[in-house]
């Protein structure tokens, strides 16, 4: 795995797909990523499909509601908007798009028809969030031009997230013919090509890494173009690499710490030195469990990965320009060369 540098490849796609195990920090992520892809004078387009308002609550902003709405600005002029798509709101819009049902849809929607069908047939939802996405993507101005230059979809976590990408089966009990078929095909275009790229959020410990590496393989297997591994919430290690494994171990020599202090003119309690022992090794045993996850990262797939820090005041949206600053740093939006990515 290499942290070098923003492939072509992924330069090329305009939807990118953001999950992660929960509590990884997928929606700010995903946040970041449309900002550091809005740079330079681009739009961006952010997605969201669970009906938690969460861009709302990153960008200081109120509810979205069912349309697409600019939110910040990014550095070089360019812009973000963000869309909160809703299943029953899709929908009605489907209805009017293909059977021009627009007044009757609305009497549906009072009579609780929609929530009925979508929750007969949970596989509708899906095609009708994945299909607004779709639209987005292939959305195309008075010019022919693309409307956004990349859409950033904030999916599911890692464990429904290929469920909710494979419309295919989807589908398969839904229709054969018509319309939501045709709809379905065309999200499975889309998102099988190299239009598409799936980015995995992880932390550095055991659990998500799991997730991540097992959601990579099922993503390959169903045909999903991955694209990185975004390594979240990076810890800074204080400690010499020589020391980690002796003090995760609990072997620290408190009275080395003492004397190491007295030289420097500070003279503390045995307390005090007893807790800077204790923080030591609760430090070193961290740095180790993060190496050791760093390790099955890069043993187990050779997927692009990024990575960024850890945010100890929290996440506000001046955060998020940090976050995305530090994206752009390692080449996302500025390709390199193919020659130059392992």
């Amino acid at each position: 795995m290499s942290s070098r540098g923003w492939p072509a490849a992924l330069s090329e796609a305009r939807l990118h797909v953001v999950s992660g195990k929960g509590g990884t920090g997928k929606t700010t992520v995903a946040a970041a990523l449309a900002l550091a892809l809005a740079s330079g004078g681009r739009r961006t387009l952010l997605v969201e499909v669970e009906g938690r308002q969460g861009i709302a609550q990153l960008f200081d902003t109120a509810p979205l509601p069912y349309e697409e709405r600019r939110i910040a600005i990014a550095p070089g002029g360019g812009e973000v908007r963000a869309l909160a798509v809703d299943a029953e709101a899709a929908l009605l819009e489907y209805f009017e798009l293909f059977y021009r049902l627009g007044m009757a849809g609305r009497t549906l929607r009072r009579m609780g028809a929609v929530e009925f069908a979508t929750t007969l047939a949970p596989g509708l939802r899906d095609v009708l969030l994945t299909g607004k996405v779709k639209e987005c993507v292939n959305r195309r101005d008075g010019d022919g031009n693309p409307v956004y230059d990349a859409v950033v979809l904030d999916a599911p976590p890692t464990g429904r997230v290929v469920s909710f990408l494979d419309v295919t089966k989807a589908m398969a009990d839904l229709a054969r013919t018509g319309p939501i078929h045709s709809q379905a095909e065309g999200v499975v275009q889309v998102l099988h090509s190299p239009l598409t790229a799936v980015h995995l959020v992880t932390l550095l410990e055991d659990l998500p890494v799991t997730e991540t590496l097992e959601t990579v393989d099922e993503l390959t297997l169903a045909g999903f173009p991955v694209g990185a591994v975004i390594v979240n919430r990076e810890r800074r290690q204080w400690l010499p690499d020589r020391s980690v494994a002796a003090a995760a171990g609990g072997r620290v020599d408190s009275g080395r710490i003492r004397a190491g202090l007295a030289s420097a003119g500070i003279d503390l309690s045995a307390d005090v030195i007893d807790g800077l022992v204790a923080e030591t090794v609760e430090h070193a045993v961290r740095v180790h469990g993060e190496g050791a996850a760093l390790a099955r990262l890069e043993e187990a797939t050779a997927v692009l990965r990024l990575e960024l820090p850890d945010l100890v005041e929290g996440v506000d949206l001046g955060s998020l320009y940090e976050l995305a600053e530090s994206l752009a740093e390692q080449g996302v939006g500025r390709p390199v060369p193919s020659e130059e990515v392992p």
